[in-house]
């Protein structure tokens, strides 16, 4: 029983062994100069290279560039989600007019509203209770007049998109 478990730790030992020399030849292929991984017994090497290379050597102007990323990122998302949502209902062209076509008092209020929301438990009841008590007054109200006053908030909406 003895000899068979250390077979087994001198043929995982010789398989970490292998596996360590195969990232340190791919990483020497790809330009390093130390080995990534101690040889067995030893120390981990202490790397001298610096951190990959950033775009700026000021820190903050990195920052800058990744929260514009983001924010940029994060609108030409929503804007689809936006797109394909209202394309379940329109045909794809109005529905990519509807969206262009929000106004900057809308997409702020919507953007204030979201994080008022995500940022505290209170504020998700009192945004999510608003607009459930929005929808239960739509719907008490007469379907056809509140139908018919949304197609022609969003028509108007669109024929913005159109113009700009």
């Amino acid at each position: 029983m003895a000899t068979q478990k250390s077979r087994i730790a001198s043929k995982f030992a010789e398989a970490r062994e292998k596996a360590r020399k195969r990232r340190d030849k791919v990483h020497a292929a790809a330009g390093g100069t130390e080995s990534l991984t101690p040889a067995s017994g030893s120390s981990p090497p202490i790397s001298s290279s610096p951190a990959p290379n950033p775009l700026s050597p000021n820190p903050m102007t990195n920052v800058i560039i990744a929260d514009i990323a983001l924010r940029g990122g994060g609108q030409l998302l929503r804007h689809a989600v936006e797109r394909t949502v209202l394309g379940a209902k329109y045909p794809s062209e109005k529905a990519k007019n509807i969206v262009k076509g929000r106004t900057m008092a809308q997409t702020l209020v919507g953007t204030a509203l979201a994080r008022i929301a995500m940022r505290s438990v209170p504020g998700a009841i009192v945004i999510g209770g608003g607009l459930l008590a929005k929808t239960l007054y739509d719907r008490k109200r007469d379907r056809r007049v509140v139908k018919a006053q949304g197609a022609a908030q969003v028509e108007a909406q669109a024929e913005k998109g159109r113009k700009t």
